[in-house]
């Protein structure tokens, strides 16, 4: 188990032509911070430390967000009518990827590092992870003023949950809908039924922010 771990930290840190699908560990579901102190200090982070996260943080957070609970194949998030219409890309330095919950894998979409396309912020380039959030609108039933405002609700409880995991786990995060949505589309390869909602950061607090809060404590 030790080997698997360090060979998969090893992937992450490579560049991209080393990218390729990426086997995660299976996801921790049990421990972490008590539910109240995880909501005490859920935050949004607009600073990132660029460390990386390891394999297993990378595969509890996108269960956490995301991943399958139950046996019927249903999520850790709600969904309107179980239409589970929500992606979640993974941007990372050496490549995009798409998390498969089923198979517990990241799967290669680009070679290549595209989270200066996630936001116009600075921090956006630290983070050492970015999560964008794709609705497929085609899995989705209603007027198309229906689908976007269903597909943001689901969006929403995602990301919710990607922060409690950040709050519980010691990282931090931040949501944001300033995307390029057609670079990144177009880079994600994208369909026309396939609806950027937003993206998140997730990565390790800086330094100086963590002698800050000491200081306070």
């Amino acid at each position: 188990m030790k080997r698997t771990l360090t060979l998969l930290a090893l992937l992450l840190l490579t560049g991209p032509l080393r990218a390729q699908n990426i086997e995660l560990p299976a996801p921790h579901k049990t421990g972490g911070m008590p539910l109240m102190e995880a909501l005490a200090r859920r935050a949004t982070a607009r600073a990132f430390d660029t460390k990386e996260l390891t394999p297993q943080q990378l595969a509890d957070l996108l269960w956490a967000a995301f991943g399958i609970n139950r046996a019927d194949g249903k999520r850790t998030a709600p969904s309107a009518r179980n239409f589970q219409e929500t992606d979640l890309y993974v941007l990372l330095k050496q490549g995009a990827y798409v998390y498969d919950a089923v198979s517990n894998q990241l799967k290669l979409v680009a070679a290549e590092d595209l989270r200066s396309l996630g936001g116009t912020q600075a921090f956006v380039k630290d983070a050492p992870v970015t999560l964008v959030f794709v609705a497929n609108l085609a899995k989705v039933t209603g007027s198309a003023e229906d689908k976007k405002n269903t597909v943001f609700i689901d969006a929403g409880y995602i990301s919710q949950n990607v922060y409690l995991y950040c709050a519980s786990e010691g990282l931090v995060t931040g949501a944001r809908s300033s995307v390029d949505r057609a670079a990144l589309g177009s880079r994600l390869k994208l369909t026309a039924s396939q609806l950027i909602v937003l993206a998140q950061s997730v990565g390790h607090p800086k330094p100086q922010l963590q002698a800050t809060e000491a200081a306070k404590q």
